[in-house]
């Protein structure tokens, strides 16, 4: 840097400021040596720092670098945050000490390629740009790079507090003093940061952030949430936007409300956003064929590209369902009525078309732009009760006679759908339910309804017809693909079925109709609630992406989003890009700026969807563990659903709860794990415990911090389906087939 020279200012708070600006991440010395002070003058810098730091306007450190406020050094360490409406990747400084709102950063794309996901760290060379900064990335930094943050329950001691990490790997546990406690109270849930510094061999924490006290149930899901990283508070620009929406108009749109569209969902749906409606098709060269409408709320009318609605919702990619709550895409006013297709209320809406022949093929689809009014709100019992000749004694001719159309052209359908055979698991989904006190009051398992499979099949027809109308039209999209299982998942796949004496030949070019033959097979058999989740492991995880390769579950060649725009941003994404190759009006249709970023929004909300799945399998997991703390030392009929070196994972029949049975409680012999016969064999007694079988195990401990259950062998429970006695010397159990396990010298 350069020094100062003979007829420089003198030294003054305006000129160091001047300084500063131009010299961003300076440090006290490199002032000296800008300014020219030598030995006891750099007592007047060191006044006029401090100075100036007390007045907000100056930030950093010292000795690692100073800036004005509001301005970044040169090199900084950032965080990304997200994808603006346009593509734009963002990131914000992670040493950001000023109380006004940090400066954007828009960060250049990498050169090698490789997409930056949310939350990741970087070092980066910062270039102003107007108000705003460009980041050219220096390094990529393990996560670790930026404070660590503990999610915890206190536990009031003595001399203070102990914080228990809600995470199950975490290893120990924190210290919190009671000086640093303010006025949070035992069994409360914190966010706090280690300080660096040990007291009698636990690391201190300082306290970040009080959530709630785990005293309250509602507390369970906010762990959930707050681990996950799920924003749950919208900004008030975005509210702002939100309550200024207003009815749509229905001129310019296709009037649909005297169609008597109905919606069907789960009884406790808090947002209606798909609608349908089937009759018969009435042109002559299609006797026997049905048209069904399948009607979804236009939520791209309301949340257009670039706004602040947009962007939240963007950053959110998704909703996320918990026992007690839900984290909206969109705020209410838009999420639970502007955009419900409430019933007897009008609505906007984007609608599909479509006619199939007596045999279930798609004929022809047509997508327009409307206003709908739904004739009914029902749920899959009514409908399933309809559909069995039994409709509810209130419910209107009018009603009744869509429901009939609906089933009668559902059944054709499924003519089609067994032909494309698709990936047919059976797979029962919990439902918690909640007392009036907010505790859990039972957990059982949802009835599967045929009238599910009608909506699931309507639903998955109309997003194939989205993503053929846009190809058809030449326009960028987003798809839903679904790989075909990897060679590794295919191997340990036909590694336990061969434990079952059933051969699957590894080489073969796969379909989903092979593993649909596999799990019609075990039907009725020990092991077919097993064979379903083996099933279900060996797939790949669907995601969204830019670039099509098809979905392997669904037999299908092209899919995308189309149905779920209140909950889902890729069905947003798509619903523009409808708006805008079908030109069916207004300027809300995808932008050239999103379709030039379609890759970097894929991969954004692939990841949201990733994040709200954890949060809400780790939620019902801690429901389910305050749910059993009742019943620890109860014993339960149980299967075995997953087999690692360090124990079994059980399930149990009665709830679906899982938990750990431990490897050193299966007995006092020492037990081996065969990975490829996904089991554990006693040394001594041959006994094994592989994949599906069923034991009788006992409650040892349930903890809902974590949500996990430990369990025991139940003394004196049944004995598992493929325990054998030990093998004769010199041969193990079952010789003849290569697949056994055999012992190997310790």
């Amino acid at each position: 840097m350069p020094r100062r020279t003979a007829n420089a200012p003198p030294l003054d708070k305006a000129r160091l400021l001047v300084l500063l600006a131009g010299h961003p991440g300076a440090t006290k010395r490199d002032l000296a040596r800008l300014t020219g002070l030598k030995g006891s003058d750099r007592i007047v810098l060191k006044r006029l720092l401090r100075e100036l730091e007390s007045e907000g306007a100056i930030a950093g450190n010292v000795k690692r670098g100073l800036t004005k406020a509001g301005e970044l050094p040169e090199i900084a360490l950032l965080e990304v945050t997200g994808i603006d409406p346009d593509g734009e990747l963002l990131a914000r400084p992670l040493n950001w000490v000023s109380n006004a709102e940090p400066p954007v950063i828009y960060v250049a794309p990498p050169k090698d390629g490789v997409a930056l996901a949310s939350g990741m760290r970087i070092l980066a060379r910062l270039e102003r740009r107007g108000t705003n900064y460009e980041a050219a990335i220096v390094r990529r930094l393990e996560p670790e790079a930026g404070p660590e943050r503990v999610l915890g329950v206190l536990r009031e001691n003595a001399s203070g507090f102990r914080v228990i990490p809600v995470d199950r790997k975490a290893r120990g546990e924190y210290v919190l003093d009671k000086a640093d406690a303010a006025d949070a109270r035992n069994n409360e849930l914190v966010l706090a940061e280690p300080i660096g510094r040990k007291a009698a061999g636990f690391p201190r924490v300082r306290l970040v952030e009080r959530i709630g006290s785990m005293d309250s149930p509602r507390t369970i899901s906010l762990i959930a949430i707050h681990a996950h990283g799920i924003p749950t508070v919208f900004p008030q620009s975005v509210l702002d936007e939100a309550n200024a929406a207003k009815p749509v108009e229905p001129k310019g749109r296709s009037d649909l409300r005297s169609i008597p569209l109905v919606t069907i969902d789960p009884e406790d749906a808090r947002d209606h956003d798909d609608a349908v409606w089937a009759g018969p098709d009435d042109d002559a060269a299609n006797k026997g064929g049905h048209v069904i409408l399948v009607a979804i709320a236009d939520v791209a009318h309301y949340v257009t590209p670039g706004s602040a609605l947009d962007k939240e919702a963007l950053k959110r990619g998704n909703c996320a369902y918990f026992p007690d709550r839900v984290v909206p895409m969109l705020p209410e006013e838009l999420s639970a009525d502007l955009c419900s297709l409430k019933e007897g209320v009008d609505r906007a809406c984007l609608a599909v078309r479509m006619v199939f022949d007596p045999q279930g093929h798609k004929r022809s689809h047509t997508f327009v732009r409307g206003v709908m009014c739904s004739g009914a709100r029902l749920t899959y019992a009514r409908a399933q009760a309809a559909f069995d000749g039994k409709p509810d004694a209130d419910m209107s001719a009018t009603v009744r006679k869509t429901l009939g159309d609906l089933w009668t052209a559902y059944k054709t359908l499924v003519i089609a759908r067994d032909k494309r055979s698709p990936l047919d698991l059976d797979l029962p989904e919990r439902r918690i339910q909640l007392g009036a006190d907010g505790h859990v009051a039972s957990i059982a398992f949802r009835e599967r309804l045929e009238s599910m499979r009608l909506i699931e099949e309507c639903m998955v027809l109309a997003n194939v017809a989205a993503a053929e109308a846009l190809e058809n039209a030449r326009t960028p999209l987003i798809y839903r693909i679904h790989d075909h299982p990897s060679r590794e998942k295919l191997f340990a796949f036909s590694d336990f079925l061969r434990t079952l004496n059933i051969n699957f030949a590894k080489g073969q070019v796969i379909q989903p109709g092979a593993f649909n033959r596999i799990l019609a097979g075990a039907k009725g058999m020990p092991h077919e609630a097993v064979m379903n989740d083996v099933v279900l492991r060996s797939q790949a995880q669907a995601i969204y992406d830019a670039a099509n390769i098809g979905h392997f579950g669904l037999n299908l060649a092209k899919y995308a989003h189309f149905t779920s725009p209140i909950r889902r941003y890729a069905d947003l994404i798509v619903h523009r890009a409808l708006i805008r190759s079908l030109k069916l009006g207004g300027d809300d249709g995808l932008t050239d700026r999103e379709i030039k970023h379609l890759p970097q929004i894929a991969q954004a909300i692939s990841l949201t969807e990733r994040r709200a799945m954890a949060a809400e399998r780790d939620s019902t997991d801690r429901y389910v563990a305050a749910f059993m703390q009742d019943r620890i030392g109860a014993t339960f009929e149980a299967r075995i659903t997953g087999v690692t070196k360090f124990g079994l994972f059980v399930r149990l029949k009665e709830s679906g709860a899982e938990g750990l049975l431990p490897a050193r409680a299966l007995g006092a012999e020492y037990f081996r794990h065969d990975e490829k016969a996904q089991a554990m064999r006693g040394e001594r007694s041959g006994t094994t415990y592989g994949l599906g079988d069923a034991i009788t195990v006992k409650l040892a401990e349930a903890a809902p911090i974590t949500g996990g259950l430990r369990f025991e062998l139940a003394e004196g429970g049944a004995i598992p389906a493929r325990a054998h006695r030990p093998s004769p010397p010199g041969k193990t159990a079952r010789d003849k087939n290569k697949h056994r396990f055999k012992p190997k010298k310790r």
